[in-house]
């Protein structure tokens, strides 16, 4: 696949000029950034890994009739995607306290929420991801009443099948950040559509007997062993790689 024409960069992805119009091949580093990008490292392996979890839940959320980019994985480190105009507000979903929200309010970590908590941030690496309101989003132009609406309903189905998916392998999902794009079928008309990637490194995933942390807390955390965390996680998802997937090097020139 031609690397030619790069239309952005981000701190775990690139985007290339798909073969077809409206299409994107996203390309998939071992790139690791923490704290908005504070603490950065690079964990071989990683993007190999979270290009076949990504490919095999997004798959699998499309069976399941949820709207997403995934058009199929090219290779080891790229798939092809639909194109689409990211809609700057992050969701956050949230079953068990974790992360953020117990330091901002004084949750303890672990503690189960009585109903999933699902929170909008404004998504920009300058300003932290900021906590935002419906209204903020709206008002500023960001969504559109309509576009929130079809995203939070479109994350509590993922966060069902999620769950269901995580805890019949052993795993509880304590949270996870969603992104959505608006794809664009026409020049007047467009659906929203999951976008971005779902993986260890933006869910909170814990061993459902033991509570070990099998995703990017490791890093975060300087907990170590961050390869084998993510290799277990596709393992108990029943994810098969081709060849092993922590000889493949992240050989992007950039």
């Amino acid at each position: 696949m031609s690397r030619q024409n790069k239309i952005y960069e981000g701190k775990a992805k690139v985007l290339f000029k798909g073969p077809e119009d409206n299409t994107i091949v996203q390309y998939f580093k071992d790139d690791a950034t923490a704290f908005n990008a504070e603490k950065r490292g690079t964990l071989s392996g990683k993007g190999v890994i979270n290009n076949h979890i990504s490919d095999h839940i997004f798959t699998s959320l499309e069976r399941i009739g949820v709207p997403t980019h995934f058009i199929e994985r090219l290779n080891p480190r790229e798939q092809l995607i639909k194109a689409c105009e990211i809609i700057p507000v992050e969701v956050i979903v949230r079953n068990t306290a974790a992360g953020s929200i117990c330091k901002r309010l004084g949750l303890i970590e672990g503690e189960p929420l009585s109903e999933t908590l699902v929170e909008f941030c404004y998504k920009s690496d300058e300003y932290g991801d900021p906590v935002i309101s419906a209204d903020h989003a709206v008002i500023l132009g960001w969504a559109t009443e309509e576009e929130l609406e079809e995203m939070k309903y479109l994350t509590l189905r993922i966060n069902d099948f999620l769950q269901g998916l995580f805890t019949a392998n052993g795993i509880n999902l304590i949270d996870f950040k969603l992104e959505f794009g608006r794809h664009f079928i026409s020049e007047d008309e467009y659906e929203v559509i999951l976008a971005d990637e779902i993986s260890p490194d933006g869910c909170r995933l814990w061993d459902a007997e033991t509570n070990e942390k099998l995703d990017k807390d490791r890093f975060r955390r300087d907990l170590g062993g961050e390869m084998e965390a993510y290799l277990e996680v596709a393992k108990r998802l029943g994810v098969k790689f081709d060849v092993d997937p922590l000889t493949i090097p992240d050989d992007l020139e950039r």
